[in-house]
């Protein structure tokens, strides 16, 4: 999967990934020419006191250090560009993927996981691009350099190799067989983390009203710990190689000095060649540690390369038609034959629900919690997608109309109506980018936010994401006024006056109806006050439809509808 999504995004990148790949070659090969110079320099020059050797291969070795310097510095910095792109590119395609996105699969990968892919699993995948573009030519360049070169000091030594090489391969591949599940495991505890941290930061007036400030630290404290175990596990192991790497480095280093002082004695090798030798284990073993380093990252890399591929691998279920189609705008929304069923779910949520909805009508939908409303409402604008029948927007099936043709003509205010960080104007702005200030107060006047918005100060006030520094019912006011802004075809208020009191909920509704005279109006509610005036009303009850009529019409003839009022009004207001 890791190298899946690199031969993707680094496609783009060939050119400076040319540069970075000839730059780290200069580079090796300028580092494994310097202990040879260093050898002639001491044999020729310090051991026969030869002043002229020793300041020309001197400066030699000057020139060659400074190649090394400039490659070494504009590799490295080339190959942070290209990582630090290939970053912003992964995050990009996974945010543009995941606006795609039905409620189903957002609901499937969870708000917190697709946070930790889109951020912390992107960032493992860019640090081992970067690790790979510093290291990848380098490192094998410089090993098997070095054997080379080391052989052709003295072959006799280099059988030290043989054996040294051989431990530090087997201790790598000991690393990251151990460290790849772990690394699995550290991300999936991640998620966690954001889940929980995500829910208390969301929740603190709940928890806080409940009293449950112990229970959420004790939660955090058991995600936190389990990280903490995991991470610790890792350190561990890289606690157990990096310190098992150096002692093979300086063991290896002794070795050579006691079996290479023996052949200096004897004459069958000079002092540089011992050097210069002793160098190029050096830098022999230095590439194999940065391997070790690269490698015991790849894991981790590569779990979370499979998480984000996971992401962009998932198709949604609401597909863009390849032909869209193109229709008048009326605003008729038309069911037939409506059903949902998630998959693997042993009952449907809607069974064969018809409904149709005409422009300057009023259509109510209610029934009791789980009944299937919201749902039904969410097939209109293709946050679902009906699994049984049809959903007709102004005579077409919505599958077969472009999706944003589809949004334009719909004004939708949630269920749990949200609001963006920034000002009164930006959030009402999200219905039409080009309203004027005085569409913005039309629009507050008729959804009575007008006076509180005054009060915090006008439409430039301040506004928290989620709209945390609002009330509930102040809330719902700027999300009316959001779909006011829009002038929709068609607007869908799934339980949008649930938390405003019945004298703001009256005069709401009052003020509504002559702006959406031209309109379809459907509505989800809970309350009967605020739907018992719609022009037909449709009950809902285990996704299907049990009633449908006026208010007076299901009282005489619905059971369910009946049950419901009786629930919510007295005797006399019924009568």
């Amino acid at each position: 999967m890791l190298l899946r999504l690199l031969r993707v995004h680094l496609r783009p990148y060939l050119g400076p990934l040319s540069v970075v790949l000839v730059l780290q070659l200069v580079q090796a090969v300028a580092n494994l020419f310097l202990p040879s110079l260093n050898a002639d320099l001491i044999d020729d020059g310090v051991a026969r006191g030869d002043t002229g050797v020793i300041l020309r291969l001197g400066t030699v070795m000057l020139g060659v250090t400074l190649v090394q310097v400039v490659c070494a510095v504009g590799a490295v910095w080339a190959g942070a560009r290209v990582a630090m792109s290939v970053g912003r590119d992964v995050r990009g395609a996974v945010f543009d993927h995941v606006q795609t996105f039905s409620a189903r699969e957002l609901g499937h990968f969870g708000a917190p996981s697709l946070i930790t892919r889109t951020t912390n699993d992107v960032q493992q995948v860019q640090m081992v691009v970067f690790m790979i573009l510093t290291i990848v030519v380098a490192a094998p360049v410089m090993m098997v350099g070095g054997v080379v070169m080391a052989l052709r000091e003295d072959v006799r030594l280099s059988g030290l190799l043989l054996v040294v090489v051989p431990v530090l391969m087997a201790l790598l591949g000991f690393a990251i067989a151990r460290m790849r599940p772990l690394f699995g495991q550290m991300q999936t505890r991640i998620d966690r983390i954001n889940r929980v941290l995500r829910e208390q930061i969301t929740g603190i007036r709940v928890v806080r009203a409940f009293v449950r400030d112990a229970h959420e630290r004790e939660r955090f404290g058991d995600a936190n710990a389990e990280l903490m175990r995991v991470a610790v596990a890792v350190g561990r192991l890289m606690a157990l190689v990096f310190p098992s790497v150096f002692l093979i480095m300086n063991l290896s280093s002794a070795a050579v000095l006691w079996f290479g002082a023996g052949r200096v004695e004897d004459g069958s090798m000079q002092v540089g060649s011992l050097v210069a030798f002793l160098s190029y284990l050096m830098q022999i073993l230095m590439s194999v540690m940065m391997a070790v380093m690269m490698f015991m990252m790849v894991p981790r890399a590569e779990v979370s390369a499979e998480r984000i591929s996971a992401v962009l691998g998932t198709s949604s279920t609401v597909v863009p038609p390849a032909r869209p189609v193109t229709a008048p705008v009326t605003g008729r929304v038309e069911l037939r034959g409506a059903g949902f069923a998630y998959p693997g779910a042993d009952e449907p949520v809607l069974r064969a629900v018809d409904l149709v909805a005409e422009p300057g009508r009023t259509t109510a939908i209610i029934g009791s919690t789980g009944a299937g409303k919201t749902t039904l409402l969410q097939t209109i604008p293709r946050l679902y997608d009906v699994t049984a029948g049809q959903v007709l927007l102004d005579g077409v099936d919505v599958r077969d109309l472009a999706l944003e043709d589809v949004w334009r003509r719909i004004g939708l205010v949630p269920q749990r109506p949200f609001l963006f960080s920034g000002t009164v104007a930006d959030n009402l702005r999200y219905g039409d980018a080009d309203a004027s200030d005085d569409d913005l107060w039309d629009a507050l006047e008729v959804a009575q936010a007008a006076e509180f918005v005054r009060a915090m100060g006008g439409l430039e006030a301040a506004v928290t994401q989620g709209g945390s520094n609002v009330s509930g019912g102040q809330r719902q006011r700027l999300a009316i006024a959001r779909a006011l802004v829009r002038r929709p075809a068609v607007y869908l208020f799934d339980d949008a006056f649930s938390a405003l009191d019945l004298a703001t909920d009256a005069a709401l509704r009052t003020a509504l109806a002559p702006r959406t005279r031209e309109a379809t109006v459907i509505v989800v509610a809970q309350r009967v006050s605020t739907i018992r005036h719609a022009d037909q009303i449709l009950v809902l009850d285990d996704g299907a439809v049990v009633g449908r009529g006026t208010h007076d019409e299901l009282l005489a003839t619905s059971e369910t509808y009946r049950e419901i009022v009786e629930s919510q009004i007295t005797a006399e207001e019924m009568a």
